[in-house]
């Protein structure tokens, strides 16, 4: 074989080995990318959109969460997955806050009235504020930083059983620029993450639960229980179809918030960066009186490959595998 066509055939096995390479470590960082206790960097950019809130059914909302997800190795066996969720939020007609419901009436005469007579109230009190708030809107706009949600999960690098884990702490902290964007307290509690994936499919539970501790005693307490089933599947093209439902659980009303939410993601490349678009939308299947109806998500997460992070394993293993 001339030297001519030995440098040919090697080029060709070259660019071959480095097509596959790549398109094995794209196919690995779709698969990590469905896996929130990944040893992965990822840093998502989350736009939502809810409509028809508020107690007239015409408030609207943008969250923006910027969502950082930083990976650190602690031994051979455990690593800390560090999540954080910054939210910047713009919103109009949506009432939230501790609007008095019967302004002037102590609670113990409220206790007073039971059954019908309490209902009674409750109708002829929503029509009088409905009836104020076409005339004088209350706090009609609000902008600016919600409260940070910051989750540190313990996993371990091997699957248990075939069940990726991490289990930790959660912390809220009251970031918020507008007593109406967040909840003015201090709150902890733990939180914990189970999920199986198996032939392009990605299944499981993200769950937390959340008590205030300090903060604005004028406020109320909070104690709010999160629960996120997900599935999901990639396809050989690194296309993810999902459906979550981000349900919390609010112990103080007795009352959910389940938005159900299905998107399809792809990765693709900017230069030699991993970068996902997300597009879906939502149904909020149950939820408190001025709760949102529907809304749109859309999501641009950038990703610094395990292979790039310097908090990577050295065995450059998968919690994925």
């Amino acid at each position: 074989m001339k030297l001519l066509d030995r440098l040919t055939l090697l080029c060709l096995l070259a660019l071959t080995a480095s097509t596959a390479y790549a398109e094995e470590s794209d196919a690995e960082i779709a698969k990590k990318l469905n896996n929130p206790v990944a040893s992965l960097i990822s840093v998502p950019f989350q736009m939502n959109w809810d409509f028809r809130m508020g107690p007239l059914d015409q408030g609207s909302q943008f969250k923006l969460n910027f969502q950082p997800v930083v990976p650190l190795q602690l031994n051979q066996n455990w690593n800390l997955i560090i999540r954080t969720i910054v939210p910047y939020i713009n919103q109009e007609d949506v009432y939230k806050g501790p609007i008095p419901k019967y302004p002037g009436l102590p609670e113990d005469v409220l206790n007073d009235f039971s059954g019908r007579a309490r209902d009674d109230l409750d109708r002829a009190a929503e029509k009088a504020f409905n009836k104020a708030a076409r005339k004088r809107p209350v706090d009609h706009h609000q902008d600016g930083l919600g409260d940070v949600t910051q989750s540190f999960f313990f996993s371990p690098k091997e699957p248990v059983g075939g069940w990726i884990l991490g289990f930790g702490p959660v912390l809220n902290y009251p970031t918020a620029t507008d007593s109406l964007l967040g909840s003015e307290k201090w709150s902890a509690g733990p939180t914990l993450l189970a999920l199986r994936q198996d032939s392009g499919w990605t299944y499981g539970l993200l769950a937390n639960h959340l008590w205030s501790f300090a903060g604005d005693e004028d406020r109320r307490n909070v104690n709010a229980t999160f629960v996120q089933p997900f599935l999901s599947y990639t396809t050989a093209s690194h296309t993810t179809f999902g459906v979550n439902a981000e349900s919390t659980y609010d112990w103080n009303n007795s009352q959910w918030t389940v938005p159900v939410n299905g998107t399809v993601s792809q990765l693709a490349r900017i230069g030699k960066m991993p970068v996902q678009f997300a597009v879906g939308g939502r149904y909020y299947a149950e939820g408190p009186s001025g709760a949102p109806e529907w809304g749109l998500r859309f999501v641009v997460t950038l990703v610094l490959p395990e292979g790039h992070s310097a908090s990577a394993p050295p065995d450059g293993k998968s919690l994925a595998k």
